[in-house]
């Protein structure tokens, strides 16, 4: 049986008009196409659907039957249809974000609850799952969009990249450790020293790994711990020295509606210090390349990165900067 969707429409226009000519004007074809659609409709069901007068159109106890079972299920059809292109059209919807663990465990429930008071007719949902995976999610379409951590030499060829704030890779330390009381630290301080970081999850593993690369001995162990907490408690006990971005102006009990702080910052008691050269870890919006993003999504995307693109010490992210060092304390706990 070879049916198409315009003979079933055409049949349904005359059936509820019983006038050829006005579903001929309904659809902008003459009468006589209108007559040869239903005819080939006949034919196809092998039905006599019409019962033709020169006054009048009636429809056959058959045709009556097929049109109220066609004429709801074009109706249905039609009201998927209008709803799906509304959803389509309109900042309203459900977007989905993957992001891995650190950065959605500090900054982006915050950028979530302003992008809901900016666009309240959407739905954001946060999927909470390893860098790599994320990046897998987006590659795959089965997130819109995703947030993810990585120095600024991340490139993909599949992925589209919008970097927001960066944050430098800092030694993290008890105030008594001997290079605590160094003014500056490098690299090559650490080439000895017991280190602690944080997984692969978590996404700046690769960039600590490349700093590390040429100072330090191959195959030295490094501790590596899921959450920032978990570092800085090893540091603060004097068990390694932790490595860990620290974003500018942050402080140990972060305000989480500041959107500087896309990066927790460590326990009040210990002392970040800017290793040198510095190395910034950026958390940046990834989609995938060559294909648009749906119009709810888009404004989801365009407001993480109105709202990721703070200033930070007088530069925007993406700018390599030389960043004094402080030790933390619970009234004035910062990097500047």
């Amino acid at each position: 049986m070879n049916v198409s969707l315009q003979q079933l429409k055409v049949f349904v226009a005359v059936a509820r008009a019983r006038s050829f000519t006005r579903a001929a004007r309904e659809f902008g074809l003459t009468q006589s196409a209108v007559s040869r659609c239903v005819r080939d409709l006949e034919e196809a069901v092998e039905l006599k659907l019409f019962d033709r007068t020169t006054r009048q159109v009636e429809l056959t106890l058959a045709g009556s039957g097929f049109e109220r079972r066609i004429g709801r299920l074009l109706d249905e059809i039609d009201m998927v249809l209008n709803e799906g292109r509304s959803a389509h059209q309109a900042h309203s919807g459900v977007v989905l974000v993957a992001s891995n663990p650190v950065l959605s465990s500090s900054w982006l429930p915050a950028a979530l609850a302003r992008c809901a008071v900016a666009l309240p007719a959407l739905t954001m949902q946060l999927r909470d799952m390893p860098q790599a995976a994320v990046i897998q999610a987006v590659e795959q379409g089965e997130a819109d969009f995703g947030v993810i951590a990585e120095s600024l030499s991340f490139a993909s060829a599949s992925l589209d990249v919008q970097p927001l704030a960066a944050a430098p890779l800092c030694a993290v330390l008890p105030p008594f450790h001997p290079l605590a009381q160094h003014g500056t630290l490098r690299w090559t301080d650490l080439a000895h020293e017991p280190l602690v970081t944080l997984n692969r999850d978590a996404g700046c593993r690769d960039a600590v790994a490349r700093a590390l690369a040429a100072v330090r001995a191959e195959g030295k162990p490094m501790q590596e711990l899921a959450h920032v907490e978990g570092v800085a408690r090893m540091a603060q006990l004097g068990l390694g020295i932790g490595v860990l971005p620290v974003c500018a102006g942050a402080a140990p009990v972060a305000d989480p509606a500041d959107p500087a702080c896309h990066w927790p910052a460590p326990a009040a008691s210990v002392v970040a210090r800017v290793l040198h050269p510095v190395v910034n870890v950026t958390t940046m919006l990834v989609r995938r390349r060559h294909r648009s993003l749906r119009p709810c999504a888009q404004a989801a995307w365009t407001q993480f990165v109105e709202d990721g693109a703070v200033e930070q010490g007088g530069a925007r992210c993406g700018q390599r900067e030389t960043v004094a060092d402080e030790t933390f304390s619970r009234s004035t706990a910062h990097v500047e």
